[in-house]
């Protein structure tokens, strides 16, 4: 019998938790390379101590996870404990949402949201140079074509990882960036700024004056906005980005997204978008939610 069968890992779920419902978000671009979806299973590499580790996630009859190895050796136990912490992660599961729950549910804009996505985490981008770089390639373009880019960008600088049938993609590390010149890049239709911009960050990241852990260690939410957007190519909206699905700040907001204007327009039935004074004042409730309550509003347009 083939022992990657028998390794397969239970992980408990809250019950604020549905799989199937972060499944459809995660399903929704065929550009998507990093994952891959198939008879409602999901299937992930992450590098762990420098070699690819190709894992299924899949939900049991209780709506819990379970973690099935496609590598051909046993996993060790700190290979187990660094895959797990990945998938609590990604889907957000230390994150307690009763309170956030309770607040939409009297909230004018969130209560029907809510009620309809229930189960949906923010899902994460664990790794922050992925987090920074997908906020750099979707700045001012739709998110269409922003996947295109991905895609062109991971399978140009990123690598392969197959088992039989399952293939996915590891993204690039900024070793692999670092030393591009910019015309590599922009070769996949990126553009010059975005081209420097990605090297930059990738280079600040090797050289340890950009790393997770600083930021996570900021005192404030706000002073680690302001490491973000002291960075040639980071503004607010991307500094929100990265800070929501990688730092799991809850009270980062990107206030100024289209597509949350838009969104709430479609919820409220407005004729207009709503002016960034209004939707402060509508978001008065959802102080240290912020960062859920955007994600909700996203997935009503994406």
């Amino acid at each position: 019998m083939d022992k990657r069968m028998n390794q397969t890992i239970t992980i408990p779920v809250p019950k604020e938790f549905h799989f199937g419902v972060n499944l459809d978000y995660l399903a929704r671009s065929p550009d998507e390379c990093l994952y891959l979806i198939r008879d409602d299973k999901l299937y992930k590499a992450i590098p762990v101590a420098e070699q690819p580790r190709l894992f299924e996630v899949s939900g049991d009859e209780s709506g819990n996870l379970l973690i099935r190895s496609l590598d051909e050796e046993e996993w060790s136990a700190n290979v187990v404990q660094e895959i797990v912490s990945y998938v609590r992660e990604w889907f957000d599961l230390d994150n307690d949402l009763t309170q956030f729950y309770a607040m939409a549910k009297n909230d004018p804009i969130l209560s029907g949201v809510t009620s309809r996505l229930f189960g949906l985490r923010t899902m994460g981008i664990p790794d922050l140079f992925e987090a920074l770089c997908w906020g750099i390639i979707g700045q001012q373009i739709n998110l269409a074509f922003a996947y295109t880019l991905k895609r062109r960008f991971v399978e140009t600088f990123g690598r392969k990882v197959r088992r039989g049938e399952i293939e996915v993609w590891l993204f690039p590390t900024p070793q692999n960036i670092a030393e591009l010149e910019v015309e590599r890049i922009a070769e996949l239709k990126m553009t010059t700024k975005k081209s420097e911009y990605l090297i930059g960050v990738a280079k600040l990241l090797l050289d340890g004056n950009l790393s997770k852990e600083r930021l996570l260690e900021a005192e404030s939410f706000k002073a680690a906005e302001k490491q973000l957007v002291s960075i040639r190519g980071i503004g607010p909206w991307t500094a929100n980005y990265v800070l929501m699905r990688c730092l799991r700040y809850p009270a980062s907001f990107p206030i100024d997204d289209v597509g949350l204007h838009n969104a709430i327009k479609s919820v409220l039935n407005l004729q207009q978008k709503p002016t960034v004074a209004r939707i402060k004042e509508l978001a008065v409730g959802w102080e240290n939610w912020e960062a859920y309550a955007t994600f909700y509003l996203w997935r009503v347009l994406y």
